[in-house]
């Protein structure tokens, strides 16, 4: 979560009150308006408090029209009802909710069946808050089997983990919280990811393992994942350095088994320790929930787990969090059963498909350059064309902006700061249709944008609140 500071001026403003608020008498039952940073001093009627808040939540960006947002923003009415009769439901209490508790324990299943491990029954995972806990709690694995390993060095050894620069921030918090070196590859002319090669050049006996990353946030491009195990496979040939890879899969482990079922890059490598994936992404749940798994027991520390007392048996759990709510959960196994393998791949295909689509609709405009097209991640990037001076990608998303579209323009990180970006998300729920409307006020745009003197936006920083 964000920081927040506190009002820079003291007591702050006051809530603006209309009379009809008022639930009986429109005068005296408004006759005070509510602080809004420090609590009242009187309750307020249900009704009052509800018209409040929601009065201010109209100035929100609408989240269906979100092409930043790699979050669920749809679901059915049906996981709607589940996840309210579920709310009060602490995921902790594994004694006091066992069917819940056994949910989890059936998603964790489908996953590890659904990425090939080699013993389903074998693979040992939990749920989180989101890929954010998942990839801690995958970071603090690998860095425990590591410590373990390099007993007679450790804690005099700094550890290092290995990834491109283009990874979620997530990573740099690992990194920074967990006290190990982050060793990131740079992103390389039209190479826009992790490079397995450089990548393998960067470990050394520290080294507690690799991130491959199945959807970068940058431009939704898969790294090669195979090819990484490959090289790491040299260096231990080279070296007897044996350094396992984690697979960030937040986006693209709920798309590529049902759409790239070819494509090799789960447990299926023997060198793949851990996966984890954002349930409430392409998993099409809403916020928050993920999912950590690991390829067997050996893969985790066992003095990582937790123990609880689970109906006179024992429940092991691996969390960064204590309570939460079990809706979230429910609302996942929820959607396994709903959609099953054939629902999810039509669900993933048609998201492809408008991504796809929309790209090309964009090209064909000629004012810009595609960087990926929404065939890998459901996902595309495009810059402006270098014939473009009148405008850059700034003044595209503050433009489409005043039509309700929240498309993110950013600068890509080092060694192509020079590259600035815009990024279209497509989910579940962004239909063919929406694309369209989309398409069609960038090209009502275009003529005003040609015509500038010069691109407007001074603050290249300030411009879009997309960071990753």
């Amino acid at each position: 979560m964000p920081l927040n500071e506190g009002p820079r001026q003291p007591g702050g403003r006051r809530l603006s009150v209309n009379p009809f608020y008022g639930p009986a008498n429109p005068v005296g039952d408004m006759a005070e308006a509510p602080p809004t940073h420090r609590l009242p001093d009187q309750p307020m009627a249900p009704v009052t408090a509800h018209q409040l808040v929601r009065d201010e939540l109209m100035l929100d960006g609408n989240a269906r029209l979100n092409l930043a947002t790699f979050v669920t923003t749809w679901m059915e009415p049906e996981a709607g009802v589940l996840m309210a009769e579920c709310r009060d439901k602490n995921m902790i209490d594994k004694d006091e909710y066992p069917r819940t508790a056994e949910l989890e324990r059936r998603c964790v299943a489908m996953l590890a069946d659904l990425w090939n491990a080699p013993d389903p029954a074998a693979a040992v995972g939990c749920s989180t808050t989101g890929s954010s806990e998942a990839c801690m709690l995958a970071g603090m694995a690998l860095k425990r089997r590591w410590a373990r390993r390099e007993a007679d060095r450790y804690p005099g050894a700094r550890p290092n983990l290995v990834m491109g620069v283009n990874v979620q921030v997530c990573w740099e918090k690992f990194c920074n919280f967990w006290e190990v070196e982050a060793r990131l590859v740079p992103m390389e002319g039209e190479r826009f990811h992790l490079d397995p090669q450089a990548a393998a050049e960067l470990c050394d006996e520290n080294t507690i393992g690799v991130v491959g990353i199945l959807g970068s946030t940058f431009d939704g491009s898969y790294e090669p994942v195979a090819e990484l195990c490959a090289a790491l496979d040299a260096v231990q040939e080279r070296t007897g350095l044996d350094i396992p890879v984690h697979v960030d899969g937040a986006s693209g482990a709920m798309v590529a088994p049902f759409l790239d079922e070819d494509l090799v890059w789960d447990f299926r490598l023997p060198r793949v320790a851990s996966i984890n994936t954002s349930g409430h992404k392409y998993g099409l749940v809403y916020p928050g929930v993920g999912w950590a798994l690991w390829r067997d027991a050996d893969a985790l520390p066992e003095e990582l787990v937790f123990r609880v007392n689970y109906l006179g048996g024992d429940m092991p759990t691996f969390a960064l969090n204590f309570s939460r709510p079990g809706a979230q959960v429910v609302a996942q196994y929820y959607t396994f059963l709903r959609l099953g393998r054939d629902g999810y791949r039509a669900v993933q295909q048609a998201a492809r498909d408008v991504a796809t689509g929309l790209a090309g609709r964009i090209e064909a405009l000629g004012d810009f350059r595609l960087l990926t097209r929404g065939d890998q991640l459901p996902v595309f990037a495009f810059t402006t064309a270098p014939d473009v001076k009148a405008y850059d990608v700034f003044d595209v998303s503050r433009r489409l902006r005043e039509s309700g579209w929240l498309v993110p323009a950013y600068t890509f990180p080092p060694h192509r700061e020079d590259l600035s970006v815009l990024r279209v998300v497509c989910r579940n729920g962004f239909s063919a249709d929406l694309a369209e409307l989309l398409a069609q006020d960038l090209e009502r745009l275009l003529p005003e944008l040609r015509r500038q003197p010069r691109p407007f936006t001074q603050d290249k920083g300030a411009a879009t609140g997309f960071h990753h």
